[in-house]
């Protein structure tokens, strides 16, 4: 059995077009129209990624993404009539890893699925128990996508945080240049914003300052990101 996918969407005729769809490429598809139904499909079993509209009837599809980021679920993918930059911008603040407007093709949605699974088994299981990076006093420990800080607080990191966390971790104190992150974090295919980035960048500072790290992210204006601090992985 393939990946499977939760649909939540009100729209019954595109629960029904999606699902049809991505059935046929594979996929192990449920469908659900609220998030009162979403909390019942994720009690019973956890899917490897949900697709959820943003207008919903009852909790709205933002708050039900923040909530679901808060206790560390599935990856979301955000499904949303308004293309809006600022709507793009707020569902990722609010915890999803990707943001499609509404009507969209089937094959482009198949390509941000594929890219956001990828994204989630590269920050997952799939990597070997032993890479553990080690840096200003942090220890991110890849394979469960946890980040420990020098209090000793533990934060559960997105898979586009992930991505973005290893891609300076593993070239540390040098430029990791914006199209390079972009590169690393997009959905194949998708136009990806640079403002995505400055998002994703400052909820992963935001962890790190949870935990009590120092500031060791630096901005290069216009150019990338750097990682001022050695880092040691084992």
């Amino acid at each position: 059995m393939g990946p499977t996918i939760l649909i939540v969407d009100d729209d019954e005729g595109l629960r029904a077009s999606i699902a049809g769809y991505l059935s046929r490429e594979g996929f192990a598809v449920s469908c659900v129209e609220d998030g009162q139904a979403m909390d019942q499909a994720l009690d019973a079993d956890r899917p490897d990624l949900v697709i959820l509209d943003v207008m919903l009837p009852g909790e709205d599809g933002l708050s039900i993404c923040r909530r679901l980021a808060a206790q560390h679920g599935p990856p979301v993918i955000l499904l949303s009539a308004v293309s809006e930059e600022i709507d793009r911008v707020l569902g990722l603040e609010f915890g999803a890893d990707d943001y499609l407007a509404k009507p969209c093709s089937p094959r482009e949605l198949l390509a941000r699925i594929r890219a956001v699974l990828r994204r989630s088994r590269a920050g997952g299981s799939s990597i070997p128990p032993a890479w553990r990076y080690q840096f200003g006093g942090c220890v991110l420990e890849a394979p469960r996508r946890t980040l420990n800080g020098p209090t000793g607080a533990t934060s559960i990191l997105s898979p586009a945080e992930m991505a973005l966390l290893l891609a300076l971790v593993t070239r540390p104190r040098r430029l990791v240049s914006r199209d390079e992150l972009i590169e690393l974090t997009r959905s194949d295919g998708a136009e990806v914003l640079d403002r995505a980035i400055d998002v994703q960048m400052s909820r992963l500072r935001r962890k790190l300052q949870a935990g009590g790290a120092p500031d060791m992210i630096r901005t290069i204006r216009g150019a990338g990101y750097m990682l001022e601090v050695h880092v040691t992985r084992n």
